[in-house]
């Protein structure tokens, strides 16, 4: 036979087989389509998590050190040897730099201090700000704002022309832009900022050597030995912007690429299973073979054909889907963990997830279905004819044996001895059960944890109603009364028995460009339902309480003291508490310690706690009925972030556990099929069909059972491995409470996950084997 026609008969022979034996080529394809599309989903969103600070930085050439001067130490000069310190590879600057008052609202920025810097063009060596609306600043009384491109849509215009008040001084808004290294708040011309009187210059820097903290550290210091000491007064790395704007979506990855590994061992377990039952109840079919002809490697050839088919229908069909369910989930899970100025750019489809898919799961399967073909290759042709018809009892039968002399049921001892008869497939079926139990498992404490997560993070219903005060700069019809008066009014409505202000303020922190909220609180504030997980609650001025994401980035502790600034103020104040979780750039503190900063502020939210069996819909209508300059909304009880994780964790769940199901259905199929003779001697002594199916699936549920014994250990430890990563990359600290879920009860449940996970999946083949007939088995032998 030459090779062209050897080729050919392979190819008829595999297309044949895949026809003839639907129900294994659509287990497999199915298998292998599910675990593509959760790779695709966990690669993709690993990818977007990743790389959107990335491409930015790189094609902006961000600056990897921004610094401030005091204009006042430092001559243009002394500035200027600062590019040839060590290890400074590119340089732009400087320019003069202010921290004004805004009066209004701008894009992104509330009224309070704003970083302006005055520079001639948005093009540089270092930091390519991207001007993506308008024109840059020239003339007098122009400015430029920033802002993450598109963020306002179609209300881009209203915001082009704008005439806002900085400090004192009129400027219209000419331009909006976006800077990777976040460098400034605002930019105008060079000589248009001595109205402003900047105080400060601003110098921006690239080095040979920047990967690391400490890297950048030491770079940081090459700088300051090139000026006066003390003429350096705050710099900020670019790590702490990258950090900054991958903790949301780093939140999610980890779990997410646990089920996506767990999704792979399953496939290649169920693929080697399937492939492995086809050759074994295949074994007339390859005698056959040979005897026409086929040599050995044909035989292997066939058998690759044979699985290839389905799982390269499955994997296209899989990445497809795979890329449908990635971009609406990295909408939601990534949406508010990068800023804008990256989102619009990198939230995507990369086209290295899908080609690893495409090139990656075929060649697992592939792998996985060497072995059992290199076992048929090696198969004489007499013996695989022969073992098509011959029944053979090994070591079931022993057992069965052995287990007769005890009182368990007939159809139930022969069910336990079943897996024995097959201890290869049932070895690979027991895999993908213990993997479907620990995926159940890692998926209950996973929802669990962020259950309890997202019911304090939404204050544990310290209070049920928010009202906002109206402000006519943003559109919305301001109160008739003032600040005192609201907060004596909301108390007097019925059903509300405490009522506390608060405020958001713009501040600095000493040291670092980038703006934070100080959100103050007057009168009772300690039950606000906020959990802090280390320290205290604040309790007097000078107080804070932070986020473990603002620990993280600017490298503080509880108990270290640190200062904010405003325009023309500035406090020192202490970190007392860290919250469970939070936005990195918000800090809670009291009242006082506000006003210091900012002596007219007013409150602008009122948090409302209500008496039991009050109506949150009633006491709204009497708070729009008292004044119509007030907006009330009840608390949201449900945690976004939570209820997405919880959610995908459900559906990878139920996609993980059909693929186990789907391996337990095939190798129920695979033993009923070899075991034709024996159900018909069964039942011709009888065996009724409810036996039938009770053998059947109690042998599967013996798997199952040793399953969950295994499999909820493995479950529980990955949810120990997986959630500090969570946390971390997500800026929150989990407090024993929430990691400590487990409980006997709910053990023992998951360990009968197995059992109902092998169960499910053997019952539908089960009741097909319970159907046959004796004639029916008889004409097939």
């Amino acid at each position: 036979m030459g090779t062209v026609g050897a080729t050919s008969a392979v190819w008829a022979v595999a297309r044949a087989a895949v026809r003839r034996r639907k129900l294994q080529t659509g287990v497999i394809g199915v298998v292998v389509l599910v675990s593509t599309m959760t790779i695709v989903v966990a690669l993709g969103l690993l990818d977007a998590a990743s790389a959107p600070f990335d491409r930015a930085f790189a094609q902006q050439r961000g600056s990897q050190v921004t610094a401030s001067f005091d204009a006042g130490r430092v001559s243009a000069a002394q500035l200027a040897a600062t590019g040839h310190a060590s290890g400074v590879t590119a340089v732009a600057g400087p320019f003069p730099e202010a921290l004004a008052t805004l009066d209004r609202t701008v894009v992104t920025h509330v009224p309070g201090p704003v970083t302006v810097v005055g520079r001639a063009g948005p093009g540089g060596s270092v930091d390519r700000v991207n001007l993506w609306a308008g024109r840059w600043a020239a003339g007098p009384g122009e400015v430029v704002f920033s802002s993450p491109p598109g963020i306002l849509g179609e209300g881009t215009h209203a915001a082009l022309g704008r005439q806002v008040v900085l400090s004192g001084v009129r400027f219209t808004v000419v331009g909006l832009a976006s800077s990777v290294s976040e460098s400034a708040d605002a930019w105008v011309a060079p000589d248009r900022i001595a109205a402003l009187h900047p105080e400060s210059v601003q110098m921006l820097y690239r080095f040979a050597h920047a990967g690391t903290d400490a890297e950048v550290a030491a770079d940081v210091r090459a700088v300051a030995d090139a000026v006066p000491r003390g003429a350096l007064t705050a710099s900020e790395s670019y790590l702490s912007l990258e950090r900054r704007s991958e903790s949301s979506p780093n939140a999610f990855v980890p779990f997410l690429m646990v089920f996506g590994i767990l999704g792979l061992l399953v496939a290649v377990l169920i693929v080697g299973n399937v492939v492995s039952g086809a050759v074994v109840s295949g074994f007339r079919h390859i005698g056959m073979l040979k005897a026409l002809g086929f040599t050995p490697n044909q035989v292997v050839a066939v058998y690759l054909v044979m699985v290839s088919a389905p799982a390269l229908v499955g994997c296209a069909l899989g990445v497809v889907l795979g890329d449908l369910t990635e971009q609406p989930l990295m909408e939601q899970l990534l949406g508010n963990g990068i800023t804008g100025a990256y989102l619009a750019d990198s939230v995507g489809l990369s086209a290295w997830v899908d080609i690893v898919a495409l090139l990656g799961v075929p060649t697992l399967v592939l792998l996985a279905a060497l072995a059992p073909s290199l076992r048929a290759r090696g198969l004489p042709a007499a013996r695989a004819v022969s073992a098509g018809s011959v029944q053979r009892g090994g070591r079931a039968l022993r057992i069965q044996r052995a287990l007769t002399g005890s009182r368990l049921p007939r159809s139930v001892s022969l069910g336990l001895g079943l897996p024995f008869a097959r201890p290869g497939r049932s070895a690979l079926t027991l895999a993908a059960v213990v993997l479907g139990v620990t995926t159940v498992t890692f998926s209950t404490g996973l929802a669990a944890t962020v259950t309890a997560f997202g019911d304090a993070a939404e204050g544990g219903g310290a209070y049920q109603v928010v009202v906002n005060a109206g402000r006519a700069d943003v559109g919305t019809t301001p109160p008739t009364h003032t600040d005192p008066q609201i907060q004596a009014l909301l108390a007097a409505l019925p059903g509300a028995t405490q009522v506390t202000p608060s405020a958001y303020v713009p501040v600095r922190l000493a040291g670092a460009a980038q703006g934070l909220t100080l959100t103050a609180y007057r009168g009772t504030s300690s039950d606000l339902g906020t959990m802090v997980v280390r320290g205290r609650w604040f309790d007097g001025p000078g107080e804070v309480v932070v986020t473990p994401g603002f620990l993280n980035l600017h490298g503080l502790s509880v108990g270290d003291r640190l200062t904010l600034r405003t325009a023309g103020r500035e406090e020192r104040v202490t970190v007392v508490g860290e919250s469970l979780s939070g936005d990195p750039d918000y800090l809670s503190t009291d009242w006082t310690t506000a006003t210091a900063l900012a002596p007219g502020v007013t409150g602008r939210q009122y948090l409302v706690k209500l008496a039991p069996g009050t109506s949150v819909d009633a006491y709204q209508r009497a708070v729009r009925a008292a004044d119509p300059g007030l907006h009330p909304s009840a608390k949201e009880t449900v945690n976004a972030a939570s209820v997405t994780a919880v959610g995908s964790a459900s559906v990878l769940t139920l996609l993980l556990g059909a693929v186990a199901a789907l391996g337990v259905f095939n190798t129920v199929v695979l033993n009923t099929r070899e075991r034709r003779r024996d159900l018909g001697v069964l039942k011709s002594i009888g065996m009724t069909p409810r036996q039938v199916t009770a053998m059947t699936v109690v042998s599967m549920a013996a798997l199952g059972l040793v399953g969950g014994v295994v499999g909820v250990p493995l479950g529980v430890l990955a949810h120990a491995l997986v959630l500090p990563l969570t946390g971390r990359g997500g800026g929150i600290d989990f407090p024993p409470s929430m990691r400590d879920v487990w409980h006997p009860a709910g053990l023992v449940l998951l360990v009968l996950s197995g059992v109902a996970l092998a169960a499910l999946g053997a019952f539908v083949p089960s009741r097909a084997a319970a159907r046959l007939t004796i004639a029916r088995v008889l004409h097939n032998e």
